[in-house]
This record gives structure tokens, C-alpha cells and sequence, in this order.
């Protein structure tokens, strides 16, 4: 029918006409910063491995930004070539990520726990042209990785290594030039509307989804969360989430450089180590997952330095139990702001700090600036204020679609993309989600591919059928429980399990953590496996101390 297919043109004038997208580069912010502040401190790094952080102000984050952009233009990096950064929160990851945007190259970020398995594809899939990574962390060696994964790959021209021994060490390969030709003048190659970001979904529904963002839908995340938290250039940012991850990309380093605010960066949480660099940095705002908030609170009542100038924290990924929240209050003087968002559509929801101890418990949050979200019933139409229905979001900080697959349906015409969540909305539009219309396993923030592990445990010869569920965790609020059908005469365990997935080379966080085997799984009259069923039955894992822990 006329007008059915969404009108991005349309939008994209909409967002710019409200204010919402104010076409400007996260390259120019940069220059912003190094012009009003250039003694200012930039990013202070903390490394495991090093007792004192690397400490940089933004006169010199702009030097050695201009150094790795003008070596990767030697290299033969131009507009719109991918290259993949998997480091830990290192300053190595974010001088790499602006030198690209100076380029108007197309930053993939990776996850460190990615192995062969996930890596292989998602650089296959992006052609990325060169890869960054460590050359061991956290005891893998990354660097021996990635050359296997290069002599596999038809694009990867380059890996470079971070510590490396080698001449295409970061030292040596990227920070050897002067940059003169690089610096201070932004590049105007990539528009602010075009891919900047490309990062990889979980996969929780088959492979990997390359969701793309713009400088524009980045920035307006920044803005709406800076608006909702009223965070300056005053402040200082702990980012403690994993780079990799859009929780630590977008919503702290990102959000430091387009306020001209310090970023403080710790490469392995350690929540004793955490608080301390809060309290020595005069933290003042953070962002992460439910375990953190955990982790600070029961260090700071342990006897760890209280970090008196954190008052603000962004809880994402799962709903936050109440008690968490009051004793956060409690203990540190913290508000604790739920969220609910996705890599497709950043921040979508907020609950702001002044409401924090009412709302955060009970709700998400509601629609931040420039975003919309509303409760649908199967036809699409909006539901009564507390009834369950699909949740939908739309608005500036959508994705531009997915890399690679204009096969699938994105938007509707009027923009509404459904986010495969179920939730309900109160009278004053906080949502609370309170279901899944996808198969999602939500493991301390961080999505687990349910459907990819699954066909994994197909593959095993001693495995006739499985299913995985989560079942309920205090400090990462989901692990999960693989039931599995033997095939005749066949043994299997846990340890059995977890071999096989370090076989595969599977990331760790991504294992099953109970295994039941039972004589056949909960179905449906057509034959469709009732999960639901099944975590029942897992939730008697919740309080198991016998679970092996990762």
C-alpha cells in the first residue's frame, strides 16, 4: 500500500529540525575539547598489570590521535574501511576509535572475550581491512589469535598489537609518525549521518547482526543522557563496562569526549581496585551493569574508601532488585538510574536521578529526549496504561539498519522498530519489561546466543536435543541451565559440557553453568519447546552454590 515503507530522508530531517541531531562529529568534539581545556586531564587509564595509570591531558590525546590516524592512512585506511578493535578499556582503544573517526574510517568494536568462533565471522563479515588487538590479556594470547584468523581472512591486511614484540606493534606501527598532517583540522569525509560504529549483536536469535550507527544517532545518545544525569565538562567518568560494549562505548566514552569531561578508564573490574580509583579520581558518574552496583556497595561496606563525589550511576541490562538500590543510597549517597536500551536503539529509556529511589526499583524508565517508546498488542495498537503488551522505540538514536542484510524488516512506516521485548507502561509512561517475545539470555548485561549455543550442544554426539534457559543469579541476575536429551547409552556432565565449548572455542561467559539431562523436553501440541517450563524447573539452580562459576 502507498506510503508503507519508512521514509529515512524524512526522518533524518525531523531529527535535525528538533534539535536531536546537530550534525557534528565526535572528531570535532575532540577539537572542541583540546581548544577550551588542553591542559585539561583527558583520559587517566588503570592497567592490572601496572601500578600506575597512564595519565594524558587532551592536548596530548589529540597528539597521539593525529600519530594513529596519520600511520593508519599509511597503511591504506580511507573513508569508510572497517577496522576491528578488540582491546580491553586501555587508552590504546580510545586514541584508535577517534584516529577512525578523524579518517572516516568504520570502527567494529569486539568484545576481549570473543574467540575464534565469534571473531572469525564478524571479521569475515565486515571485511575489516586491519585488526587491534593485545598481545595477551587476562593470560590469552591475542595476538596469536588474530594472525591465525589473518591468514584465514581474504581482507584483514594488518593486526597490530597492543605490547607487542614485533614491528607491527601499536608502538611501532602507529605511534612512530608525527601526525602534522592529521592534526587539529577534523576530517569532513564521513558525513555526521554516515556509518560511524558498526557493532555486532549477540547473535540470540542465529548469527551475529551488524547493527549500524551514525555520528548523529551517537551524539544524540550523549546529549539525551547528559540532559537526563546534567552532566558538564565538571565531570569525571569511570568507565568500567567493557569498550566493546555500547554501555562503555557510548555512554561514558563517548559521553567524556563530546562534554570535555575526564575519563578514567579500569581494563579488569576488581571491585576493591574500582572504588579506590573512584575515590582517587573523584569519580563523579558511571555506568554499568547490576553486578557492579553490587560489587562497589559491598566493597565500600567492607571498609573500602568511599568515593564521596560518585552521585550518579546508569544500571542497564537487567531490572535492578530494590535492595540494591536502597543500600547503594544508603552506604554511598548514590542514585541509581535504571535503563533500558539495546545496541539498536542506545538509551532508550531512563529513569532520572530525582526519581531514582521511586522509580528504579519498579520501572525502566521513560523515553529520553529525542526518543519515543510505546506498548503494543499484536495488531499493533497501543495498549491501557499497565497492560503488557510488544515494546516498540523510535527516534534519533536509532540504528541506520543492519550491516550487510537489507533483508530485514527494520522499521515500520511510521519509524516504530519492535524490540522483540514485552513490557507494560504505567500512567506517567515508565515502562518496566517484563518478558521476552525473543529467546534472550541476559548474563550480567552482556546477551548470551542462545540459539548458537544450542546448536553447539546438537553437535555433540552424546546430545539428541537441547534447550537453554536462564535461571535467576544475585549478582549477574541470569546464568544458564542446558537440558539436554542423550542419545542412547550416552553420558554427559558439566565438566563434559564446558570442555566441549573450550573445544569449540566458545567465549567463557557464554557456557552453560548447570547441565540437567532429562528424558525429553516440554512441548507444545505442534511440537514447539516450552521454555517456560523449563525455567521453572531451573530457577531451583538460583540458590545452588555448586554452580560453576566463570
Amino acid at each position: 500500500m502507498a506510503n508503507s515503507r519508512f521514509d529515512a530522508v524524512a526522518h533524518a530531517r525531523s531529527m535535525r529540525g528538533a534539535g536531536f541531531w546537530v550534525d557534528r562529529t565526535i572528531d570535532e568534539f575532540l577539537v572542541d575539547a583540546v581548544e577550551r581545556f588542553p591542559d585539561k586531564a583527558a583520559v587517566v587509564a588503570y592497567r592490572t598489570d601496572r601500578v600506575a595509570p597512564e595519565r594524558m591531558t587532551f592536548a596530548e590525546l589529540e597528539a597521539k590521535v593525529a600519530r594513529v590516524a596519520g600511520s593508519l592512512r599509511a597503511l591504506g585506511v580511507g573513508p569508510r574501511d572497517v577496522v576491528a578493535v578488540q582491546l580491553p578499556n586501555w587508552w590504546e582503544f580510545v586514541v584508535t576509535v577517534l584516529a577512525c573517526g578523524r579518517l572516516g574510517a568504520v570502527v567494529n568494536p569486539l568484545m576481549p572475550i570473543f574467540r575464534e568462533r565469534e571473531l572469525g565471522f564478524m571479521l569475515a563479515f565486515s571485511e575489516a581491512k586491519v585488526l587491534v588487538v593485545p598481545h595477551v590479556f587476562r593470560g590469552f594470547d591475542h595476538s596469536a589469535m588474530a594472525e591465525s584468523l589473518k591468514a584465514q581472512s581474504a581482507t584483514l591486511r594488518c593486526v597490530i598489537v597492543v605490547d607487542g614484540p614485533g614491528t607491527n606493534s601499536f608502538e611501532r606501527a602507529l605511534m612512530n609518525g608525527d601526525g602534522s598532517d592529521m592534526a587539529v583540522e577534523p576530517s569532513f569525509a564521513l558525513k555526521p549521518d554516515e556509518l560511524a560504529v558498526l557493532m555486532f549483536t549477540s547473535g540470540t536469535t542465529g548469527e551475529p547482526k551488524g547493527v549500524m550507527h551514525s555520528s548523529n544517532t551517537l551524539v544524540a545518545c550523549t546529549n539525551s543522557l547528559a540532559d537526563r544525569f546534567h552532566l558538564t565538562a565538571d565531570d569525571v567518568l569511570l568507565c568500567c563496562s567493557p569498550l566493546g560494549h555500547m554501555t562503555g562505548y557510548a555512554a561514558v566514552m563517548l559521553e567524556a569526549i563530546r562534554l570535555s569531561a575526564t575519563l578514567v578508564l579500569q581494563d579488569v573490574w576488581e571491585p576493591k581496585r574500582g572504588v579506590a580509583i573512584m575515590a582517587n579520581e573523584g569519580v563523579t558518574h558511571t555506568a554499568a551493569s547490576t553486578p557492579f552496583l553490587a560489587d562497589i556497595t559491598e566493597a565500600v561496606v567492607a571498609g573500602s574508601p568511599r568515593p564521596n563525589r560518585l552521585r550518579t550511576f546508569l544500571c542497564g541490562g537487567a531490572p535492578i532488585p530494590p535492595v540494591q538500590i536502597g543500600r547503594a543510597a544508603r552506604e554511598l549517597g548514590l542514585l541509581v538510574s535504571s535503563l533500558w536500551g539495546m545496541t539498536e536503539s542506545l538509551g532508550g529509556t531512563l529513569t532520572e536521578p530525582e526519581r531514582a529511589a521511586e522509580k528504579s526499583s519498579k520501572t525502566d524508565g521513560r523515553a529520553v529526549e529525542g526518543m519515543q517508546v510505546r506498548v503494543v498488542d499484536d495488531g499493533g495498537r497501543p495498549v491501557p496504561a499497565d497492560q503488557t503488551g510488544h515494546l516498540e522505540v523510535r527516534g534519533a538514536q536509532m540504528f541506520l539498519g543492519y550491516y550487510k542484510r537489507m533483508d530485514i524488516k527494520t522499521f515500520d512506516a511510521e519509524g516504530w522498530f519492535d524490540t522483540g521485548d514485552l513490557a507494560y507502561m504505567d500512567d506517567e509512561g515508565y515502562i518496566r519489561v517484563n518478558g521476552r517475545t525473543k529467546d534472550v539470555l541476559i548474563r550480567g548485561g552482556e546477551n548470551v546466543p542462545v540459539f548458537e549455543i544450542e546448536s553447539l550442544l546438537y553437535k555433540h554426539p552424546a546430545v539428541s536435543m537441547a534447550a537453554i534457559v536462564g535461571y535467576p543469579d544475585v549478582r549477574l541476575g541470569e546464568r544458564a541451565c542446558a537440558f539436554v536429551v542423550l542419545r542412547p547409552g550416552a553420558a554427559l556432565d558439566l565438566a563434559a559440557v564446558q570442555a566441549y565449548m573450550a573445544e569449540c572455542k566458545v567465549a567463557k561467559q557464554y557456557w552453560p553453568e548447570q547441565v540437567e539431562v532429562i528424558d525429553d523436553l516440554p512441548r507444545t501440541a505442534s511440537g514447539k519447546i516450552q521454555k517456560f517450563v523449563l525455567r521453572e524447573r531451573a530457577k531451583a539452580h538460583g540458590d545452588d552454590s555448586s554452580c560453576a562459576r566463570t
